[in-house]
């Protein structure tokens, strides 16, 4: 396989990632509204729905997965356009996404703040460093 189509799949992995936290999401909250008998138009703002409904982990984690991760969207994007895909960055692409699996892991299960925080920070770092490295990577093509 080659490196910009190993780069389209750790993108690829990012979304099976949330459509499965979104799967998580709509059993977990269609659970919840059953067992407490909240008719579905009684939580139709994320402040009536905050109001009747507890088990927000699974929606807090799909709201996480498009914020940072837009981040590496977009780097995987610029790659991609550039035609740049060295193997370093494949490689950080796999790590960037095995931390946003282990964040959702944690944050859907047992929910240590510390936990998640370390592995968010990290991911987020990975990221950073992606980016800073491409960006350096793309100005000595340049030169």
């Amino acid at each position: 396989m080659t490196p910009p189509f190993l780069l389209v799949l750790s993108a690829f992995a990012m979304v099976l990632l949330s459509a499965l936290v979104a799967v998580r999401l709509l059993v977990v909250r269609t659970r919840e509204m059953r067992r407490k008998r909240v008719h579905p138009q009684a939580a139709s703002t994320s402040i009536q729905m905050a109001a009747r409904l507890e088990d927000v982990q699974a929606a807090e984690n799909f709201r996480n997965l498009f914020e940072v991760p837009v981040l590496f969207y977009a780097l995987v994007a610029t790659a991609l356009a550039t035609a740049h895909t060295p193997g370093w960055l494949v490689a950080g692409a796999w790590v960037f996404v095995g931390l946003r699996v282990a964040h959702s892991v944690i944050h859907c299960t047992y929910n240590t703040v510390m936990h998640r925080f370390a592995v968010f920070m990290l991911g987020f770092a990975v990221v950073v460093g992606l980016w800073t490295a491409l960006v350096i990577s793309l100005m000595g093509r340049s030169a």
